[in-house]
């Protein structure tokens, strides 16, 4: 028989009053048995209500990874807390409405999710391994720039690039990056892309081929993404912050039934 969950405990555990508790228990909105004049809740059945209520349906969407021994999370891993394939789709979605690259990293430049509509300069450095570390270096580096408001900035390539910061609880835990954007002088000069190929340990000529092959945007565009990124940020943010929370419901259950 499963443990059965007080009244009380449902309270702590979804941090609403008890006559909350007490209306969504008769209106068959929670896994409730009345046990005489008063109700007890299931902790298996509350348990996968809550897994239920995690994510929206999408199909593909990782379940909530189950609690460690002790009942924690990995909660300083931003790629633990977040439904990455709900994301993923949110990041293409992004990346096809605005016409650049983007990616969500931590904060040290580590991908977390896969780079929507990468452009081909791009792809060119991302089939060398070594070249690609050159890459997440440098966007390792935005994440150290002071200033908190977006601005776009320079990235090992010669492009440009804006980023805006996921902030989990007090702390910064990544970065969604949107690029792959040509300044106004470019294509750069010769020297510049043989610099460019040095740096990453790529063939000059190779790509030099492809050096056309980024993305153009206007001052209105520019400036919407500067506007927009710190804004798709908070919303990761806020997915990462709400599967924490519920993480940590489940934990308490585990603690519960213990």
């Amino acid at each position: 028989m499963p443990e059965m969950l007080t009244a009380r405990d449902m309270q702590t555990l979804l941090q609403v009053d008890r006559s909350t508790i007490y209306r969504m228990a008769e209106a068959g909105q929670l896994p409730a048995i009345k046990v005489g004049k008063q109700w007890r809740f299931p902790s298996d059945q509350v348990e996968r209500w809550l897994r239920e209520r995690t994510v929206a349906h999408i199909p593909g969407v990782q379940s909530i990874p189950p609690a460690f021994p002790n009942g924690t999370f990995l909660q300083d891993d931003l790629a633990a807390l977040l439904p990455i394939p709900c994301v993923q789709l949110i990041q293409d979605l992004l990346a096809e409405l605005t016409n650049v690259m983007v990616v969500v990293t931590d904060m040290e430049g580590n991908p977390v999710t896969k780079i929507s509509r990468p452009c081909g300069l791009f792809c060119v450095i991302d089939q060398v391994p070594h070249a690609i570390r050159t890459c997440v270096a440098s966007w390792r580096e935005l994440a150290t720039t002071p200033e908190l408001e977006a601005r776009l900035l320079p990235t090992s390539l010669g492009l440009l690039c804006v980023r805006g910061l996921v902030r989990i609880g007090n702390e910064l835990k990544g970065m969604v990056i949107m690029g792959g954007i040509a300044p106004d002088d470019w294509p750069p000069p010769p020297e510049e892309i043989q610099a460019i190929a040095a740096r990453h340990g790529v063939d000059a000529d190779l790509l030099a081929a492809h050096i056309h092959e980024v993305y153009y945007l206007d001052a209105a565009q520019r400036t919407r993404l500067v506007h927009m990124v710190q804004r798709i940020a908070d919303v990761i943010a806020h997915i990462a912050n709400e599967r924490r929370s519920m993480m940590e419901k489940l934990a308490a259950i585990a603690q519960l039934t213990r």
